[in-house]
């Protein structure tokens, strides 16, 4: 994987030839911004391989990092500015959103599902990636099924569609699962390592990615059907047509 301000490789998903013919419209504010101020401010992930982590400190590497790297690369061929400061941000699935909307950030790609309730303060750019929540246990556990949780632990990243998709699960389901929100996926992960919770709750992709980084990989199982069709959006301002329509080429 590229890191930022690295050339964008070859292959990237993001193919933004046609995107050079298209003019700079007044009201695209986000465009306007990067302009008067002469930077973007690039948001990342510090833990949602194989989408965004770290590779060393400040060093963000993945799949949605090559995306950014690539949009950043048309705004610079857009605005006329080869020179345009790149500044990187890690965020949380927690201030995300707000540090999108206040202007902090200028872009976010990571592994964020694009939902109606996020639509009603960001604007989303056509989905690159579509996942689903399930679980990861230990294979110790004898926890096969969501079934399996009555009555336990189960860690889940704050300000994530999976908490929510996991609270209703457990209250339909009638599971009285104690969910313990935490920070991160690597603390998710810690804790269940630790044998602190039964379970850890996030998209699959995201688990088999923190499942290969864990200290023993072996003894980690994902089970559970697909509780929820997560798709995977970058996020930009509302009402930025011209933004958005350089993000989605």
């Amino acid at each position: 994987m590229k890191r930022f301000l690295g050339r964008a490789p070859a292959g990237a998903l993001l193919a933004a030839a046609w995107a050079a013919a298209l003019p700079v419209a007044a009201s695209a504010d986000t465009l306007a911004k990067v302009a008067a101020s002469n930077r973007m401010t690039l948001a990342y992930r510090e833990y949602s391989v194989p989408f965004s982590y770290l590779e060393g400190p400040g060093q963000p590497i993945g799949l949605t990092v090559e995306l950014s790297n690539a949009i950043a690369a048309e705004v610079k061929k857009r605005l006329g500015k080869p020179d345009l400061r790149i500044d990187l941000m890690a965020v949380s699935g927690q201030n995300r959103i707000p540090l999108l909307a206040n202007g902090t950030i200028d872009l976010e790609c990571g592994s964020t599902t694009n939902t109606a309730a996020r639509a009603r303060e960001v604007a989303f750019s056509i989905n690159y990636f579509y996942a689903g929540t399930r679980l990861m246990v230990r294979k110790d556990s004898g926890i096969r099924d969501y079934a399996d949780l009555q009555g336990r632990r189960l860690a889940t990243p704050i300000g994530t569609t999976n908490l929510l998709v996991m609270r209703r699960y457990s209250e339909t389901h009638k599971l009285d699962l104690e969910i313990v929100p935490v920070k991160d996926h690597a603390e998710a992960l810690l804790l269940l390592e630790s044998g602190r919770v039964a379970a850890y709750a996030s998209d699959d992709v995201i688990l088999y990615g923190a499942r290969s980084t864990s200290k023993n990989p072996q003894a980690l199982d994902i089970v559970g059907e697909a509780l929820q069709v997560e798709p995977y959006a970058c996020m930009v301002r509302k009402d930025d047509p011209a933004f958005k329509a350089l993000v989605d080429g």
